[in-house]
């Protein structure tokens, strides 16, 4: 008997709706992350892009526990000398409501080009709709 891998040319993939309205951040982005990943279908690989799409809509309605909301610092750099620049979660929020979730989900994704590869299958809206009907994704709840 031989172990299956498996090859990128036989992966199929699924397109999921995801509704974040109400959820808490992390809880979500872990979940997110496991679907992109693949470690959902039998036919996981590390070494292979074995997940699905997924559309994410409302994430301006995802929520933080706690005092996060304030006291959250989300940082990134300009590349100038002296080009730090932050944002608190309520700002990032209202600012760029579909940015928040992405982050925490690229976060939790690998830290190379397989990761980013992964990353583009996330399509986060920050309303309701979206263009992705003719895909005919499936809803799931997390």
């Amino acid at each position: 008997m031989k172990t299956y891998q498996a090859k990128k040319e036989e992966v199929d993939r699924q397109w999921y709706l995801v509704d974040a309205e109400g959820k808490v951040l992390g809880r979500v982005a872990s979940e997110l992350a496991k679907i992109l990943r693949g470690k959902n279908k039998p036919a996981y690989a590390p070494h292979v892009d074995t997940g699905d799409f997924v559309v994410v809509v409302n994430a301006e309605k995802v929520v933080l526990t706690g005092k996060k909301m304030k006291d959250k610092i989300y940082y990134h750099h300009t590349g100038y000398p002296g080009g730090i620049k932050e944002m608190s979660a309520e700002k990032l929020l209202s600012k760029k409501p579909a940015e928040m979730l992405r982050m925490a989900v690229k976060g939790m994704l690998p830290k190379n080009s397989l990761g980013r590869q992964m990353l583009r299958k996330l399509k986060v809206y920050a309303g309701p709709n979206h263009p992705h009907e003719a895909q005919k994704p499936v809803p799931i709840r997390i």
